[in-house]
């Protein structure tokens, strides 16, 4: 059965943001976690051939944002974009392209059909749809919703069961021990990066979540979200990984966080088609 939500009590706010310029410093290169220098592209700006279902890893890039990096210039407005967004929302060029709001990272994120993408600038206008913060579960109220619209809710497998507990779909489990840069921030802004996952990695320092994608909802142990982000045995949170590939040590792929709570309020599926692609 699916979770019932108090969706219809919930306003829509037009906020627009644009696609904001990928930045540098004058010294270029970083190092790595093994103390190797690099200089690769990552964040902002319109990045090109890269979606949902796709590997988050493998890329030579570091701080992979996919799509559309979405900014305000004026710094408040810019934090309401931030916090109102949702994942799920629709957002619009201005040549009147379609997609939707996958995350967020120093910018809000977007997917849209690689042709749409190639038709996009730095500067454009992008207006987002924003729906979805204040969404609760109305049958779960010890979980908590963050930063999803209603219509994921409605369109993710799984749902409220017989034995009164919300079944989410995950295609990967989590350790704590992966978390990285994010943990300790506000949920609802940017996301949370997980370390050791991806390819080439020494054995020290993989996690085994060489396979995420972008896009792929996951389940962080021991994670609660509820007022920021830190560790509390027991408690998960369902989040989606909405940036790839970063060399930064400390840093990784990152999911935005979805619903938080204590555990065994969860039946968590594995099932490796567990992605964002069930909103296209």
């Amino acid at each position: 059965m699916r979770a019932a939500t108090n969706a219809a009590r919930l306003v829509t706010q037009i906020l627009t943001g644009e696609v904001w310029p990928p930045l540098a410093d004058r010294n270029g290169a970083r190092p790595d976690a093994d103390g190797q220098a690099f200089l690769l592209p990552g964040m902002g700006g319109v990045t090109l051939g890269v979606h949902c279902g796709d590997p988050a890893t493998g890329y030579a890039a570091d701080h992979l944002e996919p799509g559309l990096s979405i900014r305000h210039r004026d710094p408040r407005a810019n934090m309401a974009l931030q916090f109102l967004t949702c994942v799920g929302n629709t957002v619009r060029t201005a040549s009147g392209a379609e997609g939707f709001v996958i995350g967020q990272h120093a910018y809000v994120l977007a997917d849209l059909p690689e042709e749409a993408l190639a038709e996009v600038t730095v500067g454009d206008p992008v207006t987002v749809v924003a729906r979805g913060q204040g969404l609760r579960l109305t049958d779960h109220p010890a979980l908590t919703v963050k930063n999803c619209s209603p219509e994921l809710v409605e369109r993710m497998p799984g749902g409220t069961r017989a034995d009164g507990r919300l079944e989410v779909h995950v295609a990967a489990t989590v350790p704590a021990e992966a978390v990285g840069a994010g943990a300790g921030m506000a949920s609802e802004f940017a996301n949370t990066d997980l370390m050791g996952a991806y390819a080439g990695l020494s054995e020290d320092l993989s996690l085994g979540l060489e396979g995420l994608r972008i896009g792929d909802f996951v389940a962080v142990e021991d994670a609660d979200h509820r007022f920021g982000r830190g560790y509390r045995s027991g408690y998960v949170t369902i989040g989606v990984i909405s940036t790839g590939h970063c060399m930064l040590h400390g840093h990784g792929p990152g999911p935005s966080s979805l619903i938080t709570g204590p555990a065994e309020a969860f039946h968590l599926v594995r099932s490796p088609d567990a992605n964002l692609e069930v909103i296209r």
